[in-house]
């Protein structure tokens, strides 16, 4: 760019030179060496395309019609076309620049070494020759180099480059250590829980690093568009060239030649062809900004269109923390019937099964539990000091054809069965976080349709949920399976053009995050199986980001939409008063760079996404 500028300022001398010298071998000297500061190299690139045999580009427009001005002896306008073109790629660099800013400071997240424990004290090693279960340790002032389980110290992390959060979060043993983050003041030591190809710094860089693959319809469309429409404005501008002076009598070659110059320079499509991708790029920038990664353009411009969203229940609305509230014995203890319940649900590493450990506050001994067997949907079946004990909902109940205790509680109800004889049931509670109202209210205030839960839970438990955080409807008792047929029958319900997007943060989501129009995963807390299906991750556990990413998508599809209308519709114009003699080349060099210019400085828009929350 500063060699660019430099060209651009010698360029921009000899040219105002040269319309003050009145020596005409002086003056043309001038316009020469002006001209060739300035586009020295679309010329060449343009000659080096032909030779190639990509003929129709921007470089081959901008050379034929600015040499094509020196032939017929305006040299003035033909200096003016390259140095105004040139100050329109200059735009487009410093933009395309601005545009990186937020995506390049992501990828300064990547970790540069780690300091690992040996027998020989601290070594320090690239993070990808790092093994699952070695112990690193991060001193102040460093990136976490991979994800991993503090197992000593404490200290405050600064996670904004994952999150967009300017609050840093505390960590002590036993708290999760994500790569990508800050540590800020303590020296911690931690185990690391997965390799760097899988750690979330390298998921993240992967996800930016491919955004931009995947375009948008707009985009395509934009490529179509240059695609068929450069060869045919320069079919256009030859028989412009030729035909009129041949078949009019007082037309000559120098006027229509002139003419079709003016007509090529307004033809380069360059506004079209950058401000388009460029509204894109801005716009996964600046949801980068709020913790909202994007893996495309394609995705963003679906966004926009959304008319449905529809919730996972446990750990995107709801905290995912659940608590024994109740325990309702029969024919044993309380403390019994928890503690089968316990070991018969040790090996699981579902919410619940948490739930009901942390309730026990006793360490399980695994030598007591054989033949565990996970039943999907329904429960867990285990032998605990030879007793065959079942837990799970009533499904299980059902399916073993065991008489329970069907009294309506509010929240989750594991039944348990020993030896096939009825013990009794435990209650379990979620609390809704504290964001989740927020998150609905936003929701509606941008008018969407339909919002809609699906949930594993409980009937009782998923209408309490609903109630109180005031969604449309809710789905409960679902399997992984059954939330795609319901995914499918809401789809049903949404206009031709109008998106649905689901949310979920879980393994069991990952099949509906891939079957919806968007699939949006909690990535904070989420699995790597639901951030892997996603099209878009929200890196804070905050749901009101969804309705943050929508405004944003909104945002730059109206950007994009005001582009390519203010370029069309302007280069039209000035292709039909060129044709007809009425624009000159200036007016033409205007319709190309000026109207680059504009769209380019209007892109910038997407980047500013400050009071959009």
């Amino acid at each position: 760019m500063k060699r660019l500028v430099w060209r651009l300022v010698l360029s921009s001398i000899f040219f105002a030179a040269a319309l003050i010298i009145n020596v005409e071998i002086l003056k043309i000297i001038f316009f020469v060496v002006s001209y060739l500061f300035a586009g020295y190299d679309v010329v060449n690139n343009a000659f080096r395309n032909i030779l190639r045999g990509d003929l129709f580009d921007e470089n081959f427009l901008m050379a034929v019609a600015s040499l094509g001005a020196f032939a017929i002896g305006e040299a003035p306008e033909g200096v003016a076309v390259m140095l105004f073109y040139q100050i329109g790629e200059l735009f487009q660099s410093y933009a395309v620049g601005q545009s990186r800013k937020s995506i390049t400071a992501l990828m300064n997240i990547r970790p540069d070494y780690a300091n690992v424990k040996t027998e020989d004290g601290l070594e320090v090693m690239d993070p990808e020759d790092v093994k699952i279960g070695d112990i690193i340790v991060i001193k102040p002032g460093e990136k976490v180099p991979l994800d991993g389980i503090v197992i000593e110290g404490s200290s405050m992390l600064d996670t904004s480059a994952l999150t967009g959060e300017s609050v840093p979060r505390e960590i002590i043993a036993g708290s999760d250590l994500l790569s990508g983050c800050i540590n800020i003041n303590g020296l911690v030591t931690a185990r690391v829980t997965k390799e760097f190809e899988e750690s979330t710094v390298s998921k993240i860089l992967d996800l930016v690093e491919n955004a931009g693959s995947k375009k948008s319809k707009s985009e395509q469309f934009i490529t179509k568009f240059a695609r068929y429409y450069t060869p045919t404005v320069v079919i256009i501008a030859a028989l412009l060239a030729v035909v009129p002076p041949l078949i009019i009598k007082e037309a000559t070659f120098s006027q229509w030649i002139y003419r079709a110059l003016s007509f090529l320079v307004v033809s380069c499509p360059c506004a079209l062809v950058i401000s388009v991708p460029l509204s894109f790029f801005g716009g996964i920038g600046g949801a980068s900004k709020k913790g909202i990664l994007v893996k495309g353009s394609n995705y963003l411009e679906a966004l926009a269109n959304t008319e449905i969203v529809v919730f996972d229940k446990t750990g995107t609305l709801t905290k995912g923390v659940f608590n024994v509230q109740e325990i309702h014995p029969e024919g044993i203890s309380e403390q019994e019937l928890l503690e089968l319940t316990a070991y018969a649900e040790n090996y699981s590493n579902h919410p619940i099964s948490s739930s009901l450990k942390r309730a026990y506050k006793k360490e399980i001994n695994a030598e007591r539990v054989s033949n565990v067997e996970e039943i999907p949907g329904h429960g867990v079946s285990a032998v605990v000091d030879s007793k065959k004990v079942s837990a799970g909902n009533v499904k299980l109940m059902e399916k073993m054809g065991i008489e329970y205790n069907k009294n309506e509680f509010s929240g989750t109800v594991v039944h348990v069965v020993v030896e096939n004889i009825y013990a009794g049931l435990i209650v379990i509670a979620d609390e809704v976080k504290e964001d989740s109202k927020n998150a609905i209210k936003k929701l509606k205030n941008i008018n969407i349709k339909q919002i809609v839960m699906l949930t594993g839970d409980t009937l009782r438990a998923g209408e309490k949920a609903a109630r109180e955080l005031g969604l449309d409807k809710v789905y409960a008792e679902l399997l992984p399976a059954d939330k795609v047929e319901k995914v499918e029958e809401l789809l049903t319900e949404k206009s031709p053009k109008g998106r649905l997007a689901f949310v979920g943060d879980g393994i069991n989501d990952a099949p509906v995050l891939a079957r919806a129009d968007i699939g949006i995963a909690m990535g904070g807390l989420g699995s790597d199986a639901a951030i892997e299906a996603a099209d878009i991750v929200i890196m804070t556990d905050e749901p009101s980001k969804i309705a943050t990413a929508i405004k944003i998508s909104q945002k730059t599809l109206k950007i994009a939409s005001q582009n390519i209308i203010f370029a069309i519709g302007i280069k039209l114009l000035i292709l039909l008063l060129s044709a007809m003699g009425y624009a000159t080349m200036w007016a033409a060099v205007f319709a190309d760079v000026g109207v680059a210019v504009i769209a380019i400085l209007n892109s910038f828009r997407a980047l500013n996404v400050k009071n959009i929350d």
